[in-house]
Order: C-alpha cells, then sequence, then structure tokens
C-alpha cells in the first residue's frame, strides 16, 4: 500500500497535518519528515515493532546506533543526564539547529534505560547516544506533542544519498512507509554535522551543515559581566577579567580567544554605542589596560543564551536580567558572590572609581582562579 502524502504546502489546517503525524507515530508508524538539513525516517521510541521495520528499511546493521530527535535541550538533559559543560555549551548554542551530538555515556539515571530493551539496543548498543533538536517548525510542533523520544535517521538506505525532497523519499523507499510529509525542498539539503563529545573533548565524526570552524567558535568558553549601563563597572570588570585570566593561563589578553575564552560585558539600561566614561578610562589606563574604544551594548537574548558564566555588579541588576531571562538562573551570579553590592561609581571622583576597581578586583581574582574553564581539547576530525 503506498504512503499517505501530507503536502504541508497545500494543507488547509497545519494543526491538523501534526495531530495525523503525531498519531501516525503513536500507532506505530513510520513516517518521513522534512528536517532543515535532509528528510528523515522517524518513528515512536516507544514502540520497538516501529524501530526494528525503520532498521530493515534502512538496511541498517545492528551494532550501528540510531540517533534520537527531542524538542529542546532541557529534554536532550534527561537522556544525558550527566552531561558535560562542553556538551550543555554546543547543544545551549546549535539547538534547534543541524548538529547530531553523541554522548558518548549517557549514565544510569538516563530515562534511555526506560525504553524497552530492543529499543535501547538500537539507539544506545554501546551505552553511548545520538541526539537531534531538529530546527524544521513543523517537526519541532511534532515532537511537542509525542510522547517519549523520536527515533530518527536519514531517509535513504545506508550507502545511498540523503533525500532533500519528498519525491526521492518516495522514489528510494515509498512502498515501505506509512506517511511522508511533504514541504518542499529541505533548507541546507545536506546531512547534519555529527559531532562526538567526550567530557571537554570533542571529534568531528561527519561535517555537515554547520563547519568545523564555526564549531570551534561555538565551543568558546563566554564570560558576560552586567551593569546598568556599561559605561563603567562591568567595561572596567571586563578589562580587570581579561587581565586576571590571561595571568591565570600565563598568556597575553589578545591570547584568551585563541585558548577559548571570551569575555564581555553589557548593560541592562545601556545606551548602545556609548563609550567608557573617562573616569573608567583613566583609571584602567593606570593598569596599562586599554578602555578607549569600548563601546556599550544592552544585554540582549543572544548575549545571555550563548554566555556560560554572568556576573552582575549588584543583586538588583541579577534580579532585573532574570525577570527577562529566567532560563539563565543557573548561570547567573553577583560578582562579589555575596550579599554585597559593587557601588556604583558614576559621576564620582576618579578616587571613587578607583576604589571601584579595587573593590572589583578582589572578587575577579577569586572568580578567576575558581572558575572551572571546561575548554575543548582540541576539534578532530574522525581517523
Amino acid at each position: 500500500m503506498p504512503a499517505i502524502v501530507l503536502d504541508l504546502q497545500k494543507i488547509h489546517d497545519p494543526n491538523d497535518a501534526v495531530h495525523r503525524t503525531v498519531q501516525a507515530l503513536a500507532e506505530g508508524k513510520v513516517v518521513a519528515l522534512p528536517t532543515e538539513t535532509v528528510y528523515g525516517l522517524a518513528v515512536s521510541g516507544l514502540c520497538p515493532e516501529a524501530v526494528e521495520r525503520l532498521s530493515q528499511h534502512k538496511a541498517r546493521q545492528s551494532d550501528r546506533p540510531l540517533a534520537i530527535a527531542v524538542k529542546s535541550v532541557d529534554d536532550a538533559l534527561d537522556y544525558v543526564p550527566n552531561m558535560s559543560p562542553l556538551g550543555r555549551r554546543l547543544a545551549r548554542r546549535c539547538w534547534p539547529g543541524p548538529l547530531t551530538i553523541v554522548y558518548p555515556e549517557i549514565g544510569p539515571d538516563s530515562i534511555v534505560t526506560q525504553l524497552p530493551k530492543s529499543v535501547q539496543h538500537r539507539v544506545s548498543p554501546d551505552g553511548s547516544l545520538g541526539i537531534r533538536v531538529p530546527a524544521h517548525p513543523f517537526f519541532g510542533q511534532v515532537l511537542r506533542f509525542c510522547r517519549g523520544p523520536v527515533v530518527l535517521t536519514s531517509a535513504n538506505v545506508t550507502g545511498h544519498p540523503e533525500p532533500v525532497t519528498a519525491a526521492e523519499v518516495l522514489a528510494a523507499l515509498g512502498q515501505n512507509l506509512d506517511m511522508v510529509v511533504d514541504d518542499g525542498p529541505c533548507r541546507f539539503g545536506q546531512p547534519s554535522t555529527v559531532m562526538r563529545i567526550d567530557g571537554d573533548h570533542c571529534t568531528i565524526l561527519r561535517e555537515g551543515v554547520i563547519a568545523r570552524k564555526t564549531l570551534k567558535r561555538m565551543g568558546n568558553f563566554n564570560l558576560l559581566l552586567v551593569c546598568t549601563g556599561n559605561t563603567c563597572r562591568s567595561p572596567m570588570a571586563e578589562c580587570l577579567m581579561k587581565e586576571a585570566l590571561a595571568r591565570e593561563y600565563q598568556c597575553k589578553v589578545d591570547q584568551l580567544a585563541e585558548r577559548g575564552i571570551m569575555v564581555a560585558s553589557a548593560g541592562v539600561a545601556a545606551h548602545e554605542g556609548s563609550r567608557a566614561s573617562r573616569e573608567a578610562v583613566a583609571i584602567m589606563a593606570e593598569r596599562q589596560l586599554d578602555l578607549s574604544l569600548h563601546e556599550s551594548q544592552q544585554v540582549s537574548e543572544s548575549l545571555v543564551q550563548s554566555a556560560d558564566l554572568i556576573l552582575t555588579m549588584t543583586h538588583s541588576h541579577k534580579h532585573a536580567l532574570l525577570s527577562y531571562f529566567p532560563q539563565a538562573a543557573v548561570r547567573t551570579h553577583v560578582l562579589s558572590g555575596g550579599a554585597e553590592d559593587v557601588a556604583d561609581p558614576i559621576g564620582g571622583s576618579t578616587e571613587v572609581y578607583r576604589e571601584c576597581a579595587e573593590q572589583m578586583q578582589g572578587y575577579i581574582e577569586a572568580w578567576a582562579r575558581q572558575i572551572q574553564l571546561h575548554l575543548p581539547q582540541g576539534l578532530e576530525d574522525q581517523a
């Protein structure tokens, strides 16, 4: 019996298409779905028979694991609760998106252990697990309503080209599928990049949409310092932190990026492009630190999303930031680490600014000593 084809370009009710797809997966059907990379074959991870059919259609050896698709980074943490800082960093910055991450050890608390035994063997035969959060909007809606994970693989027979249109899927596997969701050509038209992350070491297993150079940049440790206007306290803190980290890692300040460390500052009420205050520039110059080219920036979703650690000058700054970005709570701390706020020197004399810098110096040196910078040891290609 030929597969049912849902053409998203012609269907009148997208919600009905989502419902029908979710229902098909729940019933153990094999469904071809569009992603931003190539078309994929999807089945419910709660249906062992569907997972076996999927493997048969792929002509996949039993020791070659299938990946799972989940709807968010938070869901991924249920499957890999011991995810390393580097793994969390890349997941947070790349998902949803064209990256499949293979985690070598899921741990005994992973909910993979609650899946049927035969499914566990297909997705994690050696204790590792590949996870993807697709960026295709329709697939994302389907995942929102699915119970359990979706087992996902490209919609081709192993060794054959990956299909980028529904027509190619039908030509290759049409007689074996229950449903094909057609959303025209895939956006990227090439497979996702596959990366294995083992602690703080990462290896590219297959280079796809996301290039090696981009992944290396996304693996950087990003530190964000926050005050009000980003013209005095946080810019000075940025300079002092760079100096402290360079001293800690025995390199020059301009070599921190090569070490995978990025430091920036922003304000919760900043006027974009404003210069640092004259007094702040002068106090940093006393320390041979250049703040003359600083331009203020407003705290933004992208800055917060990419930050691994956020240090605010005061408790009110922390409160203001988290009122807009509550998801950053676990990564956000007051610079002092306690009850004390860094006093605002704005409008004060050069001596007031000097005292402010000295107050921050001690806190910054303490952070530089204790921050565990889980940096990648290098990005390798699989031999």
